[in-house]
């Protein structure tokens, strides 16, 4: 896990809320630009997620790795829930569900380097 990659990824998420919210304020349905924000997101995800393992391969744990494994494993789900309720969702309000995916991809990430960086003192 790098914080270089945890920014990246906020950004990102950032990106996707406020796409979601834009659209929520003018009242509109997500399009392909929602659809390329959270593709690029989940990529960022997948990126991650293929660094940690790799990390975890070569020795390295976190202090509580089932936890860890567990907001990694989440946190690579939310988009997609996100994108496939917001696409079912007829109404402007699938911005905001969008919106709120973005915002908790956001938080989840810290928390994940919170979990690799913890030393247990």
């Amino acid at each position: 896990m790098t914080p270089a990659l945890v920014v990246t990824i906020s950004v990102a998420a950032a990106v996707v809320a406020l796409l979601g919210v834009l659209s929520t304020l003018t009242r509109r349905r997500i399009g392909l630009v929602h659809l390329v924000a959270v593709g690029l997101l989940q990529a960022l995800l997948l990126v991650q997620a293929g660094v940690a393992v790799v990390a975890l391969a070569g020795g390295e744990r976190p202090e509580d790795t089932p936890t860890f494994l567990s907001y990694l494993l989440g946190v690579t789900l939310v988009p997609v829930a996100g994108t496939l309720w917001a696409r079912a969702e007829p109404t402007r309000w699938a911005g905001t569900v969008l919106a709120v995916a973005g915002a908790v991809v956001g938080v989840m990430v810290w928390r994940l380097l919170q979990l690799w960086e913890a030393t247990g003192a």
